[in-house]
């Protein structure tokens, strides 16, 4: 048992599965190449965390997309436009999440460890419902298998930065105070939704959508360019708000433990 600890609350893609969160990647730039709009992956990856479509509608008002855009179509980007991007990526993400479930390094022993000291496992997303009911039995597959998931769907639409989701996981799990639980998270949202929510925040480097790159990528790097992209990720979680931030998931139970 930690000291302090009931419950600690995980991301999905990025976190927990689908290291360096890919499979939103690949199908956010294919749709907005559909309208004759080329993303570049810092613009693709900013919003990552959001309700997908929210991410569709800021990515649609950066300045240089709503200039694209405008150049490309001869009006500024609508409502209309976000639905219209929007039904274009969700069946390109849906086609594909199936090959993104798998855990990332460590996970699967982190979570063990952490239910071996009597916390429960819950979890919040950026996907819908739709897409959760491909990734959650894909993972259990694979071996993962929170306790509690819920989606921007069970909050009436409201996604991060609210802390919604949070709140349900905390009722669903019975945990009796924000105090007690640690909301953990690889994009600056899930840092935004944890901090909105109270709970103890962990930003995890390795494999998230802040770092950006695949495991081979990562491993490829040398050593003293691994400490300068994970120190980059590193300090975009504290100015994001972390409270703590892990290079690795491994890190996590001893973290914990550590917490007063």
């Amino acid at each position: 048992m930690t000291k302090r600890f009931e419950a600690v609350i995980f991301d999905w893609a990025g976190t927990t599965v689908d290291y360096g969160c890919f499979a939103p990647v690949r199908a956010f730039q294919e749709a907005f190449r559909e309208f004759g709009i080329d993303p570049t992956m810092d613009e693709t990856r900013k919003p990552m965390g959001m309700l997908k479509h929210d991410h569709i509608n800021t990515m649609l008002h950066m300045d240089r997309i709503a200039r694209a855009w405008e150049d490309e179509h001869g009006a500024a980007p609508t409502d209309k436009d976000v639905d219209d991007v929007y039904a274009h990526f969700e069946p390109k993400l849906l086609s594909i999440l199936d090959g993104y479930a798998d855990p990332k390094p460590g996970v699967l022993d982190a979570v063990a460890a952490l239910r071996d000291r009597g916390l429960k496992i819950g979890s919040t997303t950026g996907y819908t419902d739709k897409m959760m009911e491909i990734v959650v039995p894909k993972a259990k597959e694979n071996g993962y298998d929170p306790d509690f998931w819920i989606s921007p769907d069970g909050t009436n639409g409201f996604g991060r930065p609210y802390p919604y989701m949070i709140f349900r996981n905390l009722e669903k799990l019975g945990v009796s105070s924000v105090h007690a639980a640690a909301k953990v998270g690889d994009t600056l949202s899930d840092i935004r939704e944890g901090k909105n929510a109270g709970v103890f925040t962990v930003g995890v480097v390795e494999g998230s959508s802040q770092l950006a790159m695949s495991q081979t990528e990562f491993e490829a790097l040398s050593d003293s360019d691994k400490d300068a992209a994970r120190d980059k990720a590193r300090e975009a979680f504290v100015a994001a708000g972390a409270d703590a931030v892990i290079n690795t998931m491994a890190e996590l139970p001893t973290l914990l433990d550590q917490i007063a």
